[in-house]
């Protein structure tokens, strides 16, 4: 299993972890990708109905967090905004709003 720690906008957000089969996983972070955005996820799938029974499966899989050990990927709901900080959908290669490295 890897975790999936889910961010979106809301003022409420508590940026919840799942717990994802490697299947599941692979449809929502391809080719070694650990970033992800729900509209990018979508628009690739090239079956929309295997991805909504991922995601059904998914959401009945939250991990508390003290219990976590590691985040494997991110999934973010409407932050269409952070999409340039990740333009290789990696994490460790973030880059800053002048395409300088994050870290």
């Amino acid at each position: 299993m890897k975790n999936i720690q889910v961010i979106d906008g809301a003022l409420n957000c508590v940026y919840d972890i799942f717990a994802a089969t490697e299947q599941e996983f692979a449809l929502i972070f391809p080719s070694g990708q650990d970033i992800a955005f729900i509209d990018d996820v979508y628009a690739a799938a090239p079956d929309a109905a295997a991805l909504d029974k991922a995601f059904d499966s998914l959401w009945t899989r939250r991990l508390a967090k003290a219990q976590v050990m590691g985040i494997h990927g991110q999934l973010f709901y409407g932050l269409d905004e952070k999409k340039p900080f990740y333009p290789s959908r990696r994490d460790e290669e973030a880059q800053n709003p002048d395409g300088s490295r994050l870290r």
